[in-house]
Parts: C-alpha cells; structure tokens; sequence
C-alpha cells in the first residue's frame, strides 16, 4: 500500500518536471527523451506510462537520467522539495560567488510562470553555446 502511494507521489513530482521542462507527459515523447540521455537499455513507451501513471518507480540510474533531463535534482524528483536539503551554494562553488544582482536575477527568474521559465532556460542556452563557441581552443 505504501508502495502505491510512493509511486502515485512520484507520478505528480515527474508530471510537475515535465511541464516545468515544457514537455508535454506523453510516454511516448518521455521515452523517447529519456533513450536520447540513457547509455543503458532503453525503455519502452509503456514503462514511460507507468511512471507517469504511478504503477512504477525508475530504478536510480533512470531516475538520475530523468532528472538530469528534466533540470531537477534526483533527490526531489525521487522524494520530494522536503528531502532535497541540497543548497545552490552547496551544490556548485560559483553559486555562492554569486553577486546581488545575480541573486536577484535568480528571484525574479522563480516568480516567472513556469513556460517563461523555460523560454529564459532556452536563452541562456542559447547564449552559453554561443559563448563557448566563440572561445579560443588550447
């Protein structure tokens, strides 16, 4: 019984992802997503509806796969925001040299809707790629 509701709670947290990501939760469009970013066996259309259905739970190589994808952390995607402990600082160095203007930047970002979001990650992407195209190799 408590297996059920663990997996219904991870169904909700991974449909969340997903619309965060803006990607649509068909299991067609997440397994054929996640078997882009999985070195492992691939899974099928119908694994990816049991995640989202609640009827399974990834393994953790898949859920890190998953939440890599999906921009969360595992621990979150797996368990919740209240498990995930993890601070910006703690998880990356440059974050805690962030300046007051980047902090800000960062608030503002949250209070977006989520598909704003997603349009902001896909500029920084944009730019970063730009970025490092343009530096000198060697």
């Amino acid at each position: 019984m408590e297996r059920v509701a663990e997996s219904q709670a991870f169904s909700e947290r991974l449909r969340k992802a997903l619309e965060a990501a803006g990607v649509r939760p068909s299991p067609t469009i997440v397994a054929n997503e996640f078997n882009l970013r999985y070195w492992g066996r691939s899974v099928t259309p119908h694994t990816a509806r049991n995640w989202l259905l609640g009827q399974a739970l990834p393994t953790q190589d898949k859920l890190v796969v998953l939440a890599d994808w999906l921009q969360v952390s595992p621990d979150e995607l797996r368990f919740g925001k209240a498990a995930s402990g993890l601070r910006l600082a703690d998880a990356d160095p440059e974050f805690g040299q962030m300046d007051m203007a980047d902090r800000e930047m960062l608030k503002r970002y949250l209070t977006l809707p989520k598909s704003d979001r997603k349009a902001v990650r896909d500029v920084v992407a944009a730019f970063a790629q730009a970025s490092s195209a343009r530096k000198p190799s060697g």
